[in-house]
């Protein structure tokens, strides 16, 4: 299985990454090869539909779980319907901490989006503005 992780950097070392749609790279980790892919994130500087737009991305590379720190109502759903797992609330760790963890199977599925729309969150660009 791939395992699509909301990286903010480029390599197993880096941080996950709070966001999912905005999040700068997408760390692949393919657990039959045990090996990772570094994917840039072109959704995250979207104006808007940035979750939609990674949620394909992330389908279209044969993802069958995405972990990040929270996930919205529009890329949950097209995650959903995709029939990709979904392991959100995850912080605070590296990418090769985040796929130990996944591989013990200490992380958590989630059936519903962590992440929802308001001034500062599902907006892109225009965060803070009324």
């Amino acid at each position: 299985m791939k395992i699509c992780i909301a990286s903010s950097g480029p390599s197993e070392n880096s941080m996950i990454d709070p966001r999912f749609g905005r999040c700068p790279y997408f760390i692949v980790y393919d657990t039959k090869s045990k090996k990772y892919a570094v994917v840039k994130n072109e959704a995250g500087g979207a104006f808007r539909g940035a979750g939609i737009t990674a949620a394909q991305r992330a389908a279209d590379l044969g993802c069958g779980a995405i972990v990040t720190g929270n996930i919205g109502p529009n890329a949950y759903n097209v995650l959903s319907q995709s029939g990709i797992k979904i392991f959100s609330g995850v912080v605070g760790k590296k990418i090769k901490e985040v796929v130990e963890d996944f591989k013990k199977g200490e992380l958590k599925e989630n059936n519903r989006e962590t992440a929802s729309f308001g001034p500062g969150r599902g907006f892109g660009q225009r965060r803070g503005l009324s």
